[in-house]
């Protein structure tokens, strides 16, 4: 019974992903947890209408009776993503003297006792994955769009905000994917706290200059330049430049 009730079935999870705009009901924050509404004492089923989504502190306050159900029932029917069209800011966390941009199968390493901003790729001179460090913040700056320029996700300063207007947005651990349907992913992006982020799928666009990362490549379509198993290390002020 443990098990069943741990085992929420994938196509349950991402309907309740749908439904709730990929984040809390309440706060919109992009890390959730399943939670049945009814208790699962008393239903002893996954049904997706009967489950919703709650950041750690609001599942913690309605386990507790500190957020009575109703709120949570309200705010099920009416969250907070889905008024805004965005997910609620969240800020990531890097630290080190070196930071890691893996894009595709290419890879850049940049030292901050070089320089303190970290260019990992360059389209018509403007950064758009970008590495700063200030005092002790390691700061990440990047954007992915869909091939109509329309963005998708959005990271300014650490700050982490995503579009809800997609099929499917999950965030598991440290991995955010984002899928246009079934087996269409728009997006992939690990981050590692210690390292740096590796991005295995994106579109990064700039004034109709657009690099796609593919897991195996990089692919210039203004160029027509495919870039595979490329390894800059240590070069000051920018890594890859289209």
């Amino acid at each position: 019974m443990g098990e069943s009730r741990r085992k929420i079935p994938n196509p349950i999870k991402r309907e309740v992903r749908q439904r709730c705009g990929f984040g809390c009901v309440i706060c919109g924050l992009p890390l959730y947890e399943y939670e049945h509404m009814t208790e699962w004492a008393k239903t002893k089923r996954h049904v997706a209408d009967e489950i919703t989504l709650l950041c750690n502190r609001h599942h913690a306050e309605k386990t507790r009776g500190l957020l009575p159900i109703a709120d949570v029932v309200k705010a099920n029917e009416n969250p907070k993503n889905l008024r805004s069209g965005d997910s609620a800011p969240y800020d990531l966390h890097f630290s080190g003297e070196t930071c890691l941009v893996s894009m595709g199968s290419n890879r850049a390493r940049h030292f901050f006792s070089q320089s303190p901003v970290a260019n990992a790729l360059v389209i018509d001179g403007f950064p758009v994955i970008k590495f700063e460090k200030i005092s002790d913040h390691l700061l990440l700056s990047l954007r992915i769009e869909r091939r109509d320029g329309k963005r998708i996700l959005e990271i300014d300063n650490n700050e982490l905000k995503y579009s809800i207007d997609s099929w499917d947005i999950e965030l598991v651990g440290t991995s955010l994917t984002v899928r246009g349907g079934l087996r269409k992913i728009l997006a992939e992006i690990k981050f590692d706290p210690t390292q740096g982020v590796t991005i295995s799928r994106g579109t990064f666009a700039r004034a109709g200059h657009v690099i796609r990362v593919e897991p195996d490549y990089m692919f210039d379509e203004k160029r027509n330049v495919r870039m595979s198993n490329s390894f800059v290390d240590g070069c000051p002020g920018w890594a890859f430049a289209f």
